[in-house]
């Protein structure tokens, strides 16, 4: 056995393989196959989409934890530890778990050259095949046709939302998008799409595949009033559901979709009443318009395209705040930060920009001129690092205003570093 540390581990999977980002099946698939997959005992969800992924694993999870399930979770990118990104019945595994099944993939791969993120996706499959999880839960990290997360065979595939973000790699319109996060479904297959404009190339892919596609709008609605929100389909309903503990009215659409799921799958997965209500309550999911109090109130939202920064948006408009609003953005450069920055020019009073390390990395000044063109109100502040930028606005602050800081998951764990 080797005596690397998982940090040690870590290091040197991003040195495996020469590209950061790497589509493709062929790499992984025969490693799967020495290690005895893709069979699997267990029933599997994988949950794909623009943004919401997240949010859909963590209310699915919160659900089957509350129905007195053992949940294996996959997700991605992480925020403080790596070890967020695979959960067993609810708590994080440990170094050593994630370094053995590490060992176990290295002993497997041969000559292949795997990317980071397909050494991590087979390692954390290999966790849940020895935690006898019952019920996998695996969310794709870029696409899903070509996502190593796709190399198993959902019994329910879940898109959540569909929107322009990785343009490089997966289209830059949204039916194009639709077509490749579509590569999920199976044959006779089982699927919910939470988007009510689902894009006819996802109409299309079950078609040709003959899954059963569940549509909001469709077969399933939700609706909020006083006395909680309503979930129905042609089956049946929820009344008086208490909102999901995740902050943001998009996560009422999360919610429903990941009922529709499971309602699709209550055959092999039955969950009770009870369970829904307390998983709904229950959830939870750092740096998704997380709240730290205080007299000055900071916000962080990994928000890092034009749909996930319009819905912070409409969440600053509904939060109201006595004093002034300061955003901290820092994103990659292969987005559109411009029309990040749009979707929060009416609610920002003053902004600065950090450069955020990487290749990919966007420099101050290329977020500023962004923001520039975004019409956003003053000019915006320019500071070489995150921490740096956030310091300085904590020193601006008085009691009554607040802070945002998105555009990157990055961004959000370093300000949460520095508050911790």
């Amino acid at each position: 056995m080797s005596d690397r540390t998982l940090d040690q581990w870590l290091a040197w999977q991003e040195s495996l393989h020469p590209a950061g980002i790497k589509l493709g099946l062929e790499r992984c698939r025969p490693v799967a196959r020495r290690m005895g997959w893709p069979a699997q005992p267990f029933f599997l969800f994988t949950v794909g989409g623009t943004n919401g992924k997240g949010s859909c694993a963590a209310l699915l999870e919160s659900i089957l934890l509350a129905s007195g399930r053992r949940p294996g979770v996959y997700s991605s990118p992480h925020l403080r530890r790596y070890n967020e990104r695979v959960r067993v019945a609810g708590s994080e595994v440990s170094d050593d778990s994630l370094c053995a099944a590490f060992e176990r993939v290295e002993q497997a791969r041969g000559a292949v050259r795997l990317t980071y993120f397909e050494f991590g996706t087979l390692a954390a499959m290999d966790v849940f095949h020895r935690a006898a999880c019952d019920v996998v839960i695996l969310e794709v990290g870029l696409g899903g046709r070509l996502d190593a997360t796709n190399l198993f065979d959902a019994d329910v595939a879940i898109l959540s939302t569909i929107a322009l973000d990785h343009a490089d790699w997966l289209g830059d319109n949204r039916e194009d998008i639709g077509r490749e996060k579509a590569g999920i479904f199976r044959p006779g297959g089982i699927a919910v799409c939470g988007d009510p404009l689902v894009p006819d190339s996802i109409l299309e892919a079950a078609r040709t595949l003959d899954s059963t596609l569940y549509l909001a709008g469709r077969d399933y609605s939700w609706s909020l009033s006083h006395r909680g929100w309503r979930w129905g389909s042609v089956k049946g309903c929820f009344k008086g559901l208490p909102e999901p503990a995740l902050r943001g009215q998009h996560q009422l659409q999360n919610a429903a979709t990941v009922l529709m799921a499971l309602e699709a799958s209550n055959e092999r997965v039955p969950v009770s009443d009870d369970a829904v209500r307390q998983g709904l309550s229950a959830v939870s999911l750092p740096g998704r318009l997380q709240l730290l109090s205080g007299a000055v109130e900071r916000i962080m939202d990994v928000a890092h395209n034009p749909q996930a920064a319009g819905g912070l948006a409409s969440f600053l408009r509904q939060r109201r705040c006595g004093g002034r609003t300061r955003a901290l953005l820092a994103m990659m450069r292969d987005k559109d930060m411009t029309g990040v920055a749009g979707k929060l020019a009416s609610v920002v009073d003053e902004w600065g920009v950090a450069t955020l390390d990487g290749p990919r990395g966007a420099t101050a000044a290329q977020l500023a001129q962004a923001l520039v063109e975004a019409g956003v109100r003053g000019t915006p502040q320019q500071m070489p690092n995150v921490s740096s930028a956030y310091e300085q606005l904590r020193a601006l602050s008085r009691q009554g205003d607040r802070i945002v800081v998105f555009g990157s998951f990055v961004t959000v764990a370093e300000a949460l570093r520095l508050e911790s």
